[in-house]
C-alpha cells in the first residue's frame, strides 16, 4: 500500500509516477480525457472517409486541424492533471526522476 500524502488527491494518484504501475491510478478529469479522445476518433474518421469520397484538400485540412487541436486540448487536460497532482506528489516526495519524466513527455508532445 502506497504512504499517505498530504493533499486532497492521495486517494487518486498512488502511482502517478512509477512506470511500473501505468494503470494504477485514476484522474479527476479522465472522463472528460476519455470524450475528447472519443471526439478526436470521430474527427479522424470523417478525415478517412473525406479522403476516400474524394472531397476537397482544403476541407480535409480543415477537418485535420480539428483532430490536432481536439489532441492538442486533450494533451492540456493530462499535462495540467499530471502537474497539479502526480508531480506534487514527486516533489513532495523529492522524486527527481518523475519530474525528469514530464520533461522528456513534453520533448515528445512538443516536437
Amino acid at each position: 500500500m502506497p504512504e499517505a500524502h498530504s493533499h486532497p488527491h492521495e486517494h487518486l494518484h498512488d502511482h502517478c509516477h512509477d512506470p511500473n504501475h501505468p494503470h494504477g491510478h485514476v484522474h479527476e478529469n479522465q472522463k472528460a480525457v476519455v470524450n475528447r479522445l472519443a471526439r478526436a476518433i470521430g474527427h479522424l474518421g470523417k478525415v478517412k472517409r473525406m479522403v476516400e469520397e474524394g472531397y476537397d484538400c482544403s476541407e480535409v485540412l480543415m477537418q485535420l486541424a480539428a483532430v490536432r487541436a481536439a489532441l492538442d486540448n486533450t494533451s492540456k487536460v493530462i499535462l495540467r492533471d499530471h502537474m497539479q497532482h502526480c508531480i506534487v506528489d514527486a516533489v513532495v516526495a523529492g522524486d527527481k526522476q518523475a519530474i525528469d519524466d514530464l520533461c522528456h513527455a513534453i520533448d515528445k508532445l512538443m516536437k
